[in-house]
């Protein structure tokens, strides 16, 4: 962790049972954390536990890499936004503030069965509301900022309609401008770092 100015912002990387997609990957070879850091904010971005039997196991495991001292601001990337939710709804005196980043498209069957065939093992973390892992009901019982920003343009993994939905769900919730998640190609860092240090404060 470096950093000073602001907010400290952990980083919850997406993908689910993928070997290839870690904290580096999604984060650090983009220039998420570098470009982040160079803005002032104190940055965290650990690995999750890449085959998590649940959302709890994984949250257990995030919160074990939460620093000491004020609450943090969550940013969830992709699949990462269910484990990041799960661990502010299982640590909310830890969290101040959350950021839903390109939320994964959950109850499409031809994805869940893509992951299933697979990683059948990963099959159990598929179910949930308009995310994996979490209940429309815990989504609209949310009482700390939320911000949530849109894969633009859009694509099968991370649909518009996802992001619609959570800003129709989650109470007083803020959409972000949306970009390409990394580690697209065409995903730029500086958008999203302006984004979320205007978000963090």
């Amino acid at each position: 962790m470096q950093g000073g100015v602001g907010r400290v912002l952990v980083l919850v990387h997406g993908g689910l049972w993928d070997e290839a997609m870690d904290a580096a990957a999604f984060w650090e070879r983009p220039g998420v954390v570098d470009g982040l850091r160079a803005a002032g904010a104190a940055v965290l971005a650990p690995d999750r536990a890449m085959r998590a039997g649940s959302w709890a196991a994984e949250a257990e495991h995030l919160a074990a890499a939460l620093p000491d001292g004020p609450p943090v601001v969550l940013v969830g990337g992709s699949n990462g936004c269910s484990a990041a939710l799960r661990l502010a709804l299982a640590a909310p005196d830890r969290v101040r503030a959350l950021v839903l980043a390109w939320p994964a498209t959950a109850g499409d069957e031809r994805l869940d069965g893509r992951i299933r065939a697979v990683a059948p093992e990963a099959a159990g973390l598929l179910a949930g509301g308009t995310l994996r892992g979490v209940t429309d009901a815990e989504l609209a019982g949310l009482r700390l900022p939320v911000a949530v920003l849109p894969a633009a343009p859009e694509n099968p993994v991370h649909r518009r309609r996802t992001a619609d939905a959570l800003l129709g769900l989650v109470p007083g919730a803020v959409e972000l401008p949306g970009c390409p998640e990394p580690p697209h190609p065409a995903f730029r860092p500086e958008p999203l770092v302006g984004a979320l240090v205007g978000f963090a404060g």
